[in-house]
């Protein structure tokens, strides 16, 4: 497709702002999929560099890589480590009231 002038899509392109990041990730953990969020978690570490990353989680880049596969069971604690080297941290907030049925 490049010679016909047409990039391929990579949405690590299009998340450039600390803003992008966190409505991405809101939107993906809200769907609650879990071989989603290893992907789009693969799509921010690209976007910020997934050598850095790698580095400041503690990771080999390829373990980082294995570890954000679709599939990959990874611990909690690795996933916090990622997402600190993301400089990203999760929160949690209520759901809203479910109405009586």
């Amino acid at each position: 497709m490049e010679a016909l002038g047409v990039q391929p899509f990579d949405l690590a392109d299009y998340l450039d702002s600390d803003e992008a990041i966190t409505e991405y990730l809101s939107q993906v953990l809200a769907d609650g999929d879990a071989d989603e969020l290893l992907r789009a978690l693969g799509h921010i570490a690209k976007a910020k560099g997934m050598t850095r990353v790698a580095r400041e989680a503690g990771l080999g880049r390829e373990s980082l890589y294995k570890t954000l596969a679709p599939g990959a069971k990874p611990r909690f604690d690795t996933i916090q480590r990622i997402l600190a080297a993301l400089g990203l941290r999760l929160s949690v907030e209520a759901d809203k009231p479910r109405s009586a049925a």
